[in-house]
């Protein structure tokens, strides 16, 4: 659990868009997408880096 908390705290910390932190953090928890209609793009590549653990994109959505 050690991982999703630094990395949800570096992402707040470096600026990253709120939609990409909430898409992350659903993605990580393998909940559900939220509705399509409030589905960014930024939603949606935070969703799929969460699924996959990646940490590697966050300063793409600063």
């Amino acid at each position: 659990m050690s991982y999703y908390y630094d990395n949800v705290v570096k992402m707040e910390r470096m600026g990253v868009s709120n939609n990409y932190i909430q898409g992350w953090i659903a993605g990580y928890l393998k909940n559900p997408e939220v509705e399509k209609q409030r589905i960014t793009s930024e939603y949606k590549a935070g969703y799929e880096d969460g699924k996959q653990k990646i940490d590697t994109n966050f300063s793409n959505f600063c």
